[in-house]
């Protein structure tokens, strides 16, 4: 792993996972709802702490650490494998309509990689940028709380549900 991806523990850090291939899978809140509740289940069983996030339709922007001895590259990696409960869902559903196209997709891109089953759901690698100074959090926090405003999906960030920045967010936020 290149050094400016290295995960050091007791570090916070700016994270970005994403879909293989950019797919909007989050646009849907069933999916989204799923995210916040995994997101959850690792707060409150596997010592994370979540200060802001952000789940836009392809990518998810997490600021973070863990707690302990917990490395934050084993816990994303085990909050990666429960998105097995997204493509069961996606599997399971009759009123998907992007169903076929969704799994074919993902089933493209588990082929190109020996150690899938089936599927791959995230790219492989975790960009985890440190974040080594205030002026750096604060800087990060206002990029993930005015992507979806960048992207043109609300005209003001309290206003995405899936967002830090909206005050009503199911997600347990840790205070920076």
């Amino acid at each position: 792993m290149c050094e400016k991806y290295k995960i050091f523990p007791d570090g916070l850090y700016f994270v970005i996972l994403t879909t293989v291939g950019w797919i909007d899978v989050f646009t849907r809140a069933i999916y989204c709802d799923e995210i916040v509740k995994n997101l959850n289940y690792s707060i409150d069983n596997k010592k994370l702490k979540v200060f802001a996030f952000c789940i836009m339709p392809s990518h998810i922007h997490l600021i973070a650490k863990t707690e302990d001895d917990v490395s934050l590259s084993d816990m994303l990696r085990d909050f990666k494998s429960y998105t097995k409960q997204i493509i069961k869902m996606i599997e399971e559903s009759a009123t998907e309509s992007r169903r076929e196209w969704l799994l074919y997709m993902f089933e493209f891109y588990g082929n190109k990689n020996a150690h899938n089953v089936k599927y791959q759901f995230w790219e492989q690698h975790n960009h985890a940028f440190d974040l080594f100074s205030n002026k750096f959090i604060d800087q990060k926090v206002n990029y993930i709380h005015n992507n979806p405003v960048e992207a043109r999906i609300v005209t003001e960030p309290h206003f995405y549900v899936y967002s830090s920045a909206n005050q009503f967010t199911d997600l347990k936020l840790a205070e920076l």
